[in-house]
């Protein structure tokens, strides 16, 4: 007969903490992109990571990110869509502090060609929010979280095919609009 495992167990939350964990800020990140609200995306988080507690002792998944990006995104898509009345949908800004020094050595950009690469990244997030939900959810699971087509498709409940599909359409939009908006840029 299994043993029940307490809530309170410090195993038991020290092992769901090092498995989660190193995962938080992707999750966050895309609930920013679904839920285009800070707060609400703090909260979907909170509640993503409490339902991941609650049901860490049943997972058996090979992989922890892709799970935790199935519960957020149920947690998404069923509380927070049904509380307002919308689909959700992706940020238009992001809470990132500017100015963080990198990690990394790497030599300075020139201040020109560091002011065309945030063009070009500002660029670039408005034409992703501007992506219908079903096209962004999976560029963002795709090419900012680095899902592989197996784990989107898991995560979104649908068949790898339909993934490939959606991601092809989703990449053939945002070349659509970046090359509309280069030759706008250059009018």
């Amino acid at each position: 007969m299994p043993v029940k495992v307490s809530d309170n167990d410090p195993d038991r939350a020290r092992r769901f903490r090092d498995a989660a964990l190193p995962y938080l800020d992707d999750v966050y990140t895309l609930a920013r992109y679904l839920l285009r609200d800070a707060s609400d995306a703090e909260d979907a988080v909170q509640e993503c990571y409490l339902r991941a507690l609650k049901h860490f002792d049943s997972y058996r998944g090979p992989a922890m990110k892709p799970w935790l990006f199935a519960i957020l995104r149920n947690v998404c898509r069923a509380e927070y869509a049904r509380r307002a009345g919308i689909v959700v949908g992706l940020g238009d800004e992001a809470d990132e502090p500017d100015g963080i020094t990198p990690l990394w050595n790497e030599s300075r950009e020139s201040p020109e060609a560091e002011v065309l690469r945030r063009l070009d990244a500002e660029t670039m997030q408005g034409l992703i929010a501007a992506l219908p939900p079903l096209f962004r959810e999976v560029i963002v699971l795709r090419e900012i979280n680095d899902l592989s087509y197996r784990e989107i498709a898991s995560v979104v409940d649908t068949p790898v095919g339909t993934v490939m599909s959606r991601l092809a359409r989703a990449r053939s939009l945002l070349r659509e609009g970046w090359i509309a908006a280069e030759k706008g840029a250059s009018q």
